[in-house]
C-alpha cells in the first residue's frame, strides 16, 4: 500500500479573472493552505487574431500571473504555479486535473448568460470522471 503522507497534493483552480473565478481562487488557496497541497492556477485562452500564438500564449500568462498576483496582494499567499494554456476551457482543465486530488471552479465565468447557475465549463467539469471538483457558486 503507498505511503500517503508521502505523496504530494495538488489542488487545480481555473482562473479568468471574473467574480466567479476569484472566489473559487479563494476558496481553493484556503484549502490548499489547509491540506498543505500544492495550488495550479489554470487559464484556458482561444488564439484570436493578431500575433502568433506564442504572442499570444506569453499575453496570456502573463496577464494571469498580474491577475493572481493581484489578487493574493490583499492578503496570504500560498505556494502556487500559473499556466496559461490555449484550447477549450474544460478540456484544458481537465487535462490538468488529470493527476490532482480536486478541481476547482466558479460556478459562472465571462461567457455566457448570466441568469444561469452553472456555466457551460463549470457544468461540464462537474460532470466528468477524474478528480473531484468543488463548484463554488455564489451565495
Amino acid at each position: 500500500m503507498p505511503d500517503t503522507a508521502a505523496q504530494s497534493h495538488r489542488i487545480v483552480v481555473g482562473f479568468d479573472g471574473s467574480e466567479g473565478s476569484q472566489r473559487a481562487l479563494a476558496w481553493a488557496a484556503d484549502e490548499a493552505r489547509q491540506r498543505g497541497a500544492e495550488l495550479l492556477i489554470v487559464r484556458a485562452w482561444t488564439p484570436g487574431e493578431f500575433g502568433t500564438d506564442e504572442e499570444q500564449g506569453q499575453i496570456a500568462q502573463k496577464r494571469l500571473d498580474d491577475e493572481v498576483q493581484a489578487f493574493f496582494d490583499q492578503g496570504t499567499t500560498p505556494d502556487f504555479t500559473t499556466q496559461a494554456e490555449a484550447g477549450h476551457a474544460a478540456k484544458v482543465l481537465l487535462r490538468y486535473a488529470e493527476d490532482a486530488n480536486m478541481l476547482v471552479v466558479g460556478s459562472r465565468g465571462r461567457g455566457g448568460f448570466a441568469g444561469l447557475i452553472l456555466g457551460s465549463v463549470s457544468h461540464q467539469v462537474a460532470t466528468h470522471d477524474g478528480a473531484p471538483v468543488a463548484v463554488i457558486v455564489r451565495r
